[in-house]
């Protein structure tokens, strides 16, 4: 399977084809409102739990207890790490105690809660950007890693922002990058049901 090298050309037309994508774009606008505007701290349970029940929703996160997952980030008193663009908090996030017993990695879920209060600083993980990390690592080397690397928040960005340089495609924000990928991996790694 032999997939396009990324570049300006192709980044641009992802995006073009991005934005005529009504329930993205939509869908996109109704979260960044909620999370920018109507409920842009994360101190009230009430505020949190919206934010979290909305987010699994949209994005289908499995998050099957949004109750234990909202007091989770509640209780870590994340406002003033967000804000400081720590990457450690990510994987903070994550690691939540289900049922007082079993811990669960909620580590896409957690990414999109960080990228939703500052969209350009954290990029999304999920599988198909894994997919096309894994084959462009394969095919042209552009970083050493391993896949397990990706599921640590700070060296995840450090992998997209060598993506980003290798490629020559510094002139998109990791955002910009995070919907390319998305979409190719959708497209080139299709999920089989």
């Amino acid at each position: 399977m032999n997939k396009v090298r990324p570049s300006a050309e192709q980044l641009s037309m992802y995006l073009e084809r991005w934005d005529s994508l009504d329930n993205y774009v939509l869908q996109e606008s109704s979260l960044r409102k909620l999370f920018a505007e109507t409920y842009p701290r994360n101190v009230d349970m009430d505020d949190v739990l919206i934010k979290v029940c909305s987010l699994n929703d949209f994005y289908s996160t499995n998050i099957f207890s949004p109750f234990t997952v909202a007091k989770h980030i509640v209780d870590l008193d994340i406002d003033h790490r967000l804000a400081n663009r720590d990457q450690t908090l990510v994987n903070d996030i994550a690691v939540v105690k289900v049922n007082g017993q079993k811990t669960i990695n909620f580590y896409s879920f957690a990414t999109k809660y960080c990228s939703h209060h500052f969209p350009e600083d954290y990029p999304i993980y999920d599988s198909f950007v894994e997919k096309m990390l894994m084959h462009f690592k394969r095919v042209d080397k552009f970083y050493k890693f391993k896949k397990d690397d990706l599921k640590h928040y700070p060296t995840y960005h450090a992998i997209l922002m060598e993506f980003s340089r290798f490629y020559g495609l510094e002139g998109f924000t990791l955002k910009e990058v995070d919907k390319y990928l998305w979409q190719a991996g959708k497209e080139y790694f299709p999920k089989q049901y």
